[in-house]
């Protein structure tokens, strides 16, 4: 597996180095193929990511805007002005102050009060846009994902039915623990992303990444441990605490 672990000082840094990876794929995208499509993650590591490529200088003049189609890895079952909605965070921290169109935006309509009619319903969407069948999976040129402490991702909880996806691009997910249903791309469609960028920071995640990223195949446990793609890169920027308890030679 391309698999590539960079530990680096602070959340700061790890967003700083999460929009150069931005910024390179975007432009090989664009050479390829004329445009740039990327899956955004809720938390605070990308909203500080989202700030950055929205606010510096040098990176909001180098980020092809008017040719970036933007999605979302998964949604809380919450309309879009909820405070706990990762398309709001997305939309006050980035899409919000730089120049799109509202059509290269889509995002989960988890206002729904049916979380199966949002997931059906961005399943739907991601094949218009793809133009794919069932068959063929869309390729995001980058997916944003984050890690729990207790080593989930997107919204792909240990022991929830969405890890397994029975085919299914998007599912609405229930996560007992937290008394909700949650929509989430399924693993499938994560491992099928050119790039795929987790950003971990903080020590409570430390023994989960070491578990993910050292310890055996059991994502029924550490769900995170399903990101594996396929024809693409798998990148972990990490900080020291999230670090502290990889073996020597685990990161780069």
């Amino acid at each position: 597996m391309n698999r590539e672990v960079q530990i680096l000082p602070d959340a700061a840094a790890i967003a700083r180095r999460a929009a150069e990876k931005i910024i390179d794929a975007a432009a090989v995208a664009i050479k390829e193929r004329g445009g740039f499509t990327i899956s955004l993650a809720g938390g605070s590591t990308p909203k500080a990511l989202y700030s950055l490529l929205a606010t510096d200088p040098a990176f909001k003049s180098q980020m092809p805007w008017d040719k970036t189609q933007f999605f979302f890895g998964d949604e809380r079952h919450v309309p879009p002005d909820n405070s706990d909605s990762n398309y709001r965070m997305a939309h006050e921290s980035m899409l919000s102050k730089v120049p799109l169109k509202p059509e290269q935006v889509i995002r989960i309509k988890a206002e729904y009060e049916n979380s199966e009619k949002a997931a059906e319903e961005y399943q739907q969407a991601l094949r218009t846009w793809f133009q794919r069948s069932n068959q063929q999976l869309p390729r995001f040129d980058v997916l944003l994902l984050g890690m729990g402490d207790e080593g989930h991702t997107l919204s792909l909880f240990p022991g929830t039915k969405a890890l397994h996806d029975n085919g299914r691009w998007v599912m609405s997910n229930w996560i007992g623990k937290l008394f909700t249903d949650r929509v989430t791309i399924t693993a499938p469609v994560a491992n099928n992303s050119a790039l795929a960028i987790f950003m971990v920071t903080k020590a409570d995640k430390a023994l989960a990444l070491k578990g993910v990223l050292e310890g055996p195949y059991e994502p029924e446990q550490l769900p995170s441990q399903l990101i594996q793609p396929k024809n693409g890169r798998l990148l972990w920027l990490v900080d020291p605490t999230a670090a502290s308890k990889l073996a020597p030679g685990t990161a780069k």
